[in-house]
């Protein structure tokens, strides 16, 4: 079986020949290599000024390119705003850093669609992202009527081929956090969907099996959905285990353990519907360990080596390139990059933190032990 891999390669008690993608694969002594072509992260927030630059290098140094979410404050709602976003993104990458941010626009009751045209004539601009309003963190200057304000902007978009990068909940208080992304299927996203079928929409960061269902049942290069690390690998009581966990806390809030395992047989399936997402969102600590903590789990530097757990565990590493580093940009309509990272089975811990001149940020599985280790080769 696949999973015997988890064995040194001496160990192994089957032919590497008998493993789909074990072309990639080689044995260095007791360790395992699996080579990948350079991913994407299709869902990555950045922030801005001091926290812009001290995470972008986490990101950077394994990812070739990222869809940038543009929930700042303020919002970045129009193409100039974009266009001076990214030149600030660019100012404090590496040296001699290849990474390319792609850029989206902040949704809202007012977006014209002659913003849109602007948009895409830029080639700056790859998406547009729809925050419900109050969904999530700096989502107050989001959309309140999806059908009856924005209706001429969706049809540009489909226009323009435009794609519609959707956080799929709804923020009536009366539905239960459990079952807003649900109830956001089936009141907003399926109707929608029927209205512009033309449209390309990414549900982003799926948590629930009934996100899984709707997007396999649409048609595919149509509607597509990015998948984090955390909503693979942890389900609700990862929120409270052991006392409260803010570091755990996120939007869409984790989700019970018949979801998480909808999701992990979706992505491991093969499927070219679900590609990688981070939604890495990076906090300051005090900003999490507080009475009012943000929503967000930083997981850039740990990203990688926590997918490819996921698809070994499910037996699947033949799987993870297509995951990782195909099914995003096939999509989007982008070439595939050409680099290679070589991920090395080897263990190494987690930082307890990252520490800044403006604080600490925390890491998804801080201290923590992790078998797999990316690099470039």
């Amino acid at each position: 079986m696949i999973k015997s891999l988890v064995l040194p390669c001496k160990a192994l008690k089957f032919p590497l020949e008998k493993f789909e993608g074990h072309k990639q694969l080689r044995c260095k002594g007791p360790k395992m290599e699996l080579t990948l072509t350079q991913p994407d992260d299709w869902h990555l927030h950045l922030r801005d000024g001091d926290l812009l630059e001290a995470v972008v290098s986490h990101s950077a140094s394994h990812f070739g390119r990222a869809i940038v979410m543009p929930n700042l404050k303020p919002p970045v709602t129009t193409t100039a705003a974009a266009v001076a976003y990214r030149e600030s993104i660019l100012k404090v990458l590496p040296v001699n850093s290849n990474f390319t941010p792609l850029m989206t626009l902040y949704l809202t009751d007012k977006t014209s669609p002659e913003e849109i045209k602007r948009a895409r004539r830029s080639e700056v601009v790859f998406a547009v992202k729809l925050y419900p309003a109050g969904a999530t963190t700096n989502s107050q200057d989001g959309v309140t009527d999806l059908f009856g304000k924005c209706l001429p902007v969706l049809e540009e978009m489909a226009e323009q081929n435009m794609p519609l990068l959707v956080h799929g909940e709804v923020t009536d208080t009366n539905v239960d956090i459990f079952d807003r992304e649900k109830v956001f299927i089936e009141t907003i996203l399926k109707p929608l969907v029927q209205r512009l079928p033309q449209l390309k929409v990414v549900m982003e960061h799926i948590t629930t099996m009934d996100a899984v269902r709707f997007v396999e049942s649409c048609k595919e290069g149509s509607v597509a959905a990015t998948v984090t690390p955390q909503h693979l690998l942890l389900n609700r009581n990862s929120l409270f285990q052991g006392g409260l966990q803010p570091h755990n806390y996120c939007l869409p809030v984790l989700k019970r353990e018949i979801h998480r395992d909808a999701i992990v047989a979706a992505v491991t399936s093969g499927s070219k519907r679900f590609f990688l997402g981070t939604d890495s969102a990076p906090h300051e600590r005090r900003r999490k360990e507080c009475p009012c903590g943000c929503a967000g789990i930083y997981n850039a530097p740990v990203a990688l080596s926590l997918y490819a757990k996921v698809f070994e565990d499910a037996g699947a590493l033949d799987k993870l390139e297509a995951f990782t580093s195909f099914n995003g940009p096939d999509f989007y309509g982008l070439p595939r990059n050409t680099p290679k990272i070589k991920m090395t089975r080897t263990p190494w811990k987690v930082p307890e933190s990252f520490s800044f001149s403006f604080g600490d940020i925390i890491p998804m599985f801080a201290g923590e032990t992790l078998e797999w280790q990316p690099s470039f080769m």
